[in-house]
């Protein structure tokens, strides 16, 4: 059964995908794990998971990595040929054993990234679509708030904020569940359920009968709507080749980059026309619609649940049970959701760096949510907008978030490349950027917050929003790669907890903004968060100039 490995992925390769796939690396990528197999009972099974209290082979192999300093290991472009030779040599012996289940050769039509060019491309389009659908839906119907309050009989400013805000809540408690759950049963299943269930509770908000039924029902929306966030990087790092896959995520990226701000735009103009529930209903028929084409185009893409069907069908065809799939990881659910839960945990609470870098973007996230949940207001109040129109108002935010994606993909790559070739690269160096960002956004708090206050003409206004977007962008991109390059092996575990506690403050930090206009007015409303803001800017300094003296002393073991 066993097949030459036709090339040996590099151990920083695997550390790459892992990061893609959206998880540590010492669960199996598509290409392998950067830890040895553990040894396999004589009657292995995928999914045969025993109840017995003796320590697994999987977990002995895990804890090895439990007792080590995450924040010292080296870097992928760092590893020494050492150990890609250690790796190497466990992958020849692997290769050697004829109970090795892998693919049939390098065209292996089983094999994702030997798809047809149209199969691929057309299902990597369609989960960028489903990924700009959901995160769409977090505010699309902001500009509908006050019609929303008024159906339910409410003047509550907290519930007003946080009907919007609810929703990223979601986002901070569905991908801990989805993501053991994808490396158990594959991708698809996960897609097509999260799908499901997006409907479903897309067409409970729209028919809500009280506001406490339609928060509940938004917040479920998150939950499954997180889905495509989680999945759709590891679905294009299945399908599309190292070489060509950063024009499949930037493409993907543009999802929850501009989703958000586009999303008011469309829904104003539709709440005008048909009422606020009518945003929920165009978002249910979207998302049944991609549902079908889904259900009619995708297939499994994830390589260790394709293995493990074929491991499986193997072992009834020639009775021999001794076959196991080569990405059989040999861990159990429970080891996959402390995974998933307890090591973004620990992180969190024991690593200054990811704490203090997650507290960052946490805070800056927020005012983008402080933003979506106050601008119908503020437009409504100070330039007396009204309708459709009030979506425009966050179109400023959109272009500025754009534009900082784009700015931060070529001047960071640079920046990089540039120490890479000198052979001096170090994680800080990705921080150069968030410097220049961590200025931009107290700069449009301020612009924006005086401009409103003065009734100043309304593009100067949405002019300083889109300051703010570009400086968003720009802080919260670098951190992101920068935790990547910290944790390398559990860079997704840094992500995790990156996420929970953005979420966490983007959900419940907008719920005073209302009181806090209503006290201190729209000019100093905005630059107490641009103070704030200021606060924050010496942080990445401080990283760059003492961050690897930080990771030597830190002691942080999951």
């Amino acid at each position: 059964m066993a097949e030459p490995l036709y090339r040996l992925p590099s151990r920083s390769e695997i550390i790459e995908l892992a990061i893609e796939e959206g998880h540590d690396a010492d669960i199996p990528t598509n290409a392998g794990s950067i830890h040895p197999r553990p040894h396999h009972s004589p009657h292995p099974h995928p999914h045969n998971h025993s109840h017995n209290h003796k320590t697994s082979d999987a977990q002995k192999s895990s804890s090895a990595v439990f007792g080590k300093d995450i924040e010292k290991g080296p870097r992928p472009e760092s590893l020494s040929s050492e150990d890609d030779a250690e790796d190497a040599e466990a992958e020849a012996t692997e290769d050697s054993d004829p109970n090795i289940v892998w693919w049939d050769g390098p065209d292996d039509p089983q094999n994702p990234l030997n798809w047809r060019y149209v199969k691929k491309w057309g299902t990597v389009i369609l989960v960028s679509a489903i990924t700009f659908l959901t995160p769409l839906a977090s505010s699309s119907f902001a500009p509908g708030v006050p019609k929303v309050m008024e159906t339910f009989h409410s003047n509550n400013d907290m519930l007003e904020g946080f009907m919007v805000s609810v929703y990223v809540l979601g986002f901070a408690f569905g991908p801990l569940i989805i993501a053991p759950l994808s490396e158990m049963f594959g991708r698809l299943w996960l897609y097509h359920c999260c799908n499901v269930f997006f409907i479903v509770f897309s067409i409970a908000a729209a028919v809500a009968s009280n506001m406490g039924m339609f928060i509940a029902f938004r917040f479920l929306m998150g939950c499954f709507g997180g889905a495509p966030l989680v999945l759709g990087g590891g679905t294009i790092a299945d399908l599309i080749s190292r070489e060509q896959r950063g024009t499949a995520m930037v493409v993907w990226m543009m999802g929850p980059t501009i989703g958000p701000c586009v999303g008011p735009i469309v829904g104003g103009f539709l709440i005008e026309a048909k009422g606020w529930r009518w945003n929920f209903w165009l978002v249910a028929i979207l998302a049944g619609a991609f549902m079908i084409m889904s259900l009619i185009l995708m297939n499994e893409t994830y390589a260790p649940v394709i293995l493990a069907r074929k491991t499986a069908r193997l072992r009834k065809e020639t009775g021999n049970l001794k076959l196991r799939s080569k990405l059989d990881s040999g861990l159990s659910p429970r080891d996959l959701f402390i995974f998933s839960i307890i090591r973004p945990t620990k992180m969190l609470t024991q690593s200054t760096i990811c704490f203090a870098i997650s507290l960052y973007v946490a805070i800056t996230y927020s005012y983008l949510y402080i933003l979506f949940t106050t601008f119908t207001a503020v437009f409504t109040n100070q330039y007396g907008w009204h309708g459709g129109v009030l979506g425009l108002s966050f179109l400023g935010l959109g272009i500025g978030s754009l534009v900082g994606q784009l700015v931060f993909t070529h001047f960071s790559n640079a920046t990089v490349a540039k120490h890479i070739a000198r052979g001096d690269f170090k994680p800080e160096h990705r921080l150069y950027m968030m410097t220049i960002g961590g200025f931009f956004l107290p700069v449009g708090l301020f612009w924006y917050g005086w401009s409103v206050q003065a009734q100043a003409h309304y593009m100067v206004p949405i002019v300083g929003t889109g300051v703010m977007g570009f400086g968003l962008l720009m802080t919260f991109m670098p951190a992101n790669t920068y935790l990547v390059d910290v944790f390398t092996i559990h860079a997704a575990s840094a992500m995790a907890a990156s996420t929970v506690l953005r979420s966490l403050c983007a959900a419940f930090i907008p719920l005073s903004s209302q009181k806090m206009y209503a006290a201190m007015g729209y000019g100093w409303g905005n630059s107490l968060l641009g103070f704030v803001a200021l606060l924050l800017i010496p942080i990445p300094f401080l990283f760059i100039k003492y961050g690897e003296a930080i990771r030597a002393r830190s002691t942080v073991k999951l």
